[in-house]
C-alpha cells in the first residue's frame, strides 16, 4: 500500500474537525483515490512524452481540421512545412492544447510528436507538447518558403511581394516584414 497518497490527501483535506472524524475520513479517501487517478494520468502522459519525437518549428497557424475537430498545426522547418494534429476539439486536452498552439503562433517551438494510428494503415503526426522557445524570427530560407508555398508555388509572385516588402536576401526576417511580403501577394 502506497500511504503517500493518504499522507498528501490528508494534508489537502486540512485537520479533522473535533467529532467530524467519519466525514474527514470520507475526504481524506476520496482525494486519495482522485489524486490516485491524476497520478496515473501523469504517468501516462509522461510516458507518451518520452517515446515523442522532438523537433523545432516556426509555428506559422492553427486551425480546425472540419473532418476529425482536431486543431491542425501549420508548422515550418529548416527542410520545409509540415502538418500536425492535435487531440479532438471536444476534448479537455485537444481544447487546451489548441488555446497553448494559439497561443505560441509567430513563436519557435520544441514540437514532441508521436504518431497515432487511424483506420487500419493510415497514422496521423499528433502532438504530444509543445514547449515556447523563441521570438518570431525565420531564417531567410524559410521565410522565402513559407512565402512561396502562399503564392501557391509561384516562384515569379513569391519573389515579387519579397522585393516590394524589401526584404533581404540573406541573414533572418521578423515576421511582420515577412507579413508585409504576405500583404504584397494580394
Amino acid at each position: 500500500m502506497d500511504y503517500s497518497l493518504v499522507t498528501a490527501a490528508a494534508q489537502a483535506a486540512g485537520p479533522c474537525p473535533p467529532g467530524e472524524e467519519a466525514a474527514w475520513g470520507r475526504r481524506v479517501q476520496g482525494l486519495a483515490v482522485d489524486l490516485h487517478m491524476i497520478a496515473t494520468q501523469v504517468a501516462q502522459d509522461t510516458a507518451r512524452l518520452e517515446s515523442t519525437a522532438k523537433f523545432t518549428a516556426f509555428l506559422e497557424k492553427v486551425e480546425i481540421e472540419e473532418s476529425s475537430r482536431r486543431g491542425l498545426l501549420k508548422l515550418r522547418t529548416a527542410d520545409g512545412a509540415e502538418e500536425i494534429r492535435t487531440e479532438q476539439q471536444e476534448t479537455d486536452r485537444g481544447a487546451q492544447m489548441i488555446e497553448r498552439a494559439r497561443s505560441l503562433v509567430g513563436r519557435w517551438v520544441l514540437v514532441y510528436r508521436y504518431n497515432e494510428t487511424v483506420g487500419r494503415q493510415k497514422s496521423v503526426r499528433m502532438v504530444a507538447h509543445l514547449m515556447d522557445v523563441g521570438e518570431g524570427v525565420l531564417a531567410v530560407n524559410i521565410a522565402k518558403g513559407v512565402l512561396l508555398d502562399e503564392a501557391d508555388k509561384n516562384a515569379d509572385r513569391a519573389r515579387a511581394a519579397w522585393e516590394a516588402a524589401g526584404l533581404r536576401d540573406a541573414g533572418t526576417v521578423t515576421v511582420e516584414e515577412l507579413d508585409k511580403a504576405r500583404a504584397a501577394l494580394c
